[in-house]
């Protein structure tokens, strides 16, 4: 019998850069889904591997070549997901037990339109935009 070879799915790794956070950022090279694991402490044991996987904007996108960048800010905890291909690039980061990522974009895209001013006294109904 013949056996077909088996193939490994092409994954790339990068730490957080978070000093004090031992978390590990997994990307699929060609899918650009990302996942984490880091190590936790749990008693009576050698610790446990927790991870994460993808949730909103984490999960599979445009076929491509995504890798993750992680900044040189010591007390960041997410990863840029960047694709080689386009330049598009998101921001990744641990909430709510799962991954998720910012919507991909590229610095070369036009930027928003700024919103422009109400008119003293008028009442449109909408919030105004936070900054983050």
């Amino acid at each position: 019998m013949l056996a077909a070879p088996a193939l490994a799915a092409p994954y790339d790794f990068v730490p957080a850069p978070q000093t004090d956070l031992n978390r590990l950022y997994r990307v699929e090279r060609v899918t650009g889904e990302v996942s984490s694991c880091q190590y936790g402490l749990q008693e009576g044991t050698i610790g446990v591997t927790l991870c994460y996987g993808p949730g909103e904007g984490a999960g599979p996108q445009t076929p491509g070549e995504y890798g993750l960048v992680a900044s040189r800010h010591d007390r960041e905890g997410g990863v840029f997901r960047v694709n080689y291909r386009t330049g598009d690039m998101s921001v990744c980061y641990v909430f709510d037990e799962k991954v998720v990522c910012t919507p991909q974009t590229s610095p070369s895209a036009p930027a928003p339109a700024a919103p422009t001013a109400a008119t003293p006294g008028a009442r449109s109904g909408t919030a105004s935009p936070q900054k983050p």
